[in-house]
């Protein structure tokens, strides 16, 4: 154990040499991380890109934005407890926090939530529990991965989201992937037709920002300038939808 100055104060400092971590102990752990981001960032001469919060942590990402001009890049919500985020937090996360790059919601949402706004331009939205996202969300969306690890969308909100990529909407997107476990793939071509392609083959798909996902069977849908994605069920029910051709993410 040392004593390191920081911020003006004398912090209790160690080494985990095992997991070659840096541990420091503060009677206010809240002040301590803003001292220790504050140390570190004047020491190295850079900026906060990155984030994970807890939903009582909401408040330092308005205190990381306020210090300082660069727009965070990656910002992760994640609470193990059962208690449900509350809406205003809900909201706040969908509209204030909007990090330029990546997104991920791991959060209980509250009951019956609904976001009526417009959601911000998010190069990867990952939500965790995205039962509370609806079709209307889905066509303001401006991303190239999203994903939903559960989802109630119907058929019928994936066709026209579907039909919304054919026409030009999402125009970045990549990869879509939606738990909704009762997708029914041949109820979203006969709702696409005359346009798909049955596609019998099995494909490895990896999108931009490193999700893997295997293609075993799907339908090929043609956009008018040429893009083609693979709309496929996958067997525990998620649906994907792999737009061509499989690039690498360049920030």
């Amino acid at each position: 154990m040392e004593l390191v100055k920081m911020g003006g104060q004398h912090v209790r400092v160690e080494v985990d040499h095992l997991h070659g971590y840096i541990i420091s102990y503060w009677d206010n752990t809240v002040n301590g991380l803003k001292v220790i981001t504050d140390y570190v960032t004047n020491l190295f001469n850079i900026d906060v890109s990155e984030i994970w919060a807890s939903k009582q942590s909401l408040h330092m990402i308005e205190w990381v934005n306020s210090r300082q001009k660069t727009p965070l890049r990656n910002v992760s919500f994640a609470d193990s407890s059962t208690t449900a985020a509350s809406e205003e937090e809900m909201t706040y996360i969908l509209k204030d926090c909007r990090p330029i790059s990546r997104l991920g919601i791991h959060l209980k949402p509250p009951k019956n939530f609904r976001f009526t706004g417009k959601f911000p331009k998010i190069d990867c939205l990952e939500i965790s529990d995205g039962k509370w996202v609806t079709l209307d969300n889905l066509l303001t969306m401006d991303g190239i991965d999203i994903v939903l690890r559960s989802s109630t969308l119907t058929n019928t909100d994936l066709i026209n989201f579907l039909r919304h990529w054919l026409s030009g909407g999402c125009p970045r997107l990549k990869l879509f992937s939606a738990a909704t476990g009762s997708l029914d793939i041949l109820h979203v071509r006969d709702g696409l037709l005359p346009n798909p392609v049955l596609v019998e083959d099995r494909r490895d798909y990896t999108s931009p920002f490193g999700y893997r996902r295997t293609l075993p069977f799907g339908i090929d849908v043609k956009r008018a300038d040429g893009v083609t994605a693979t709309v496929c069920k996958q067997v525990n029910g998620t649906l994907i939808i792999a737009v061509w051709p499989e690039t690498t993410y360049n920030n």
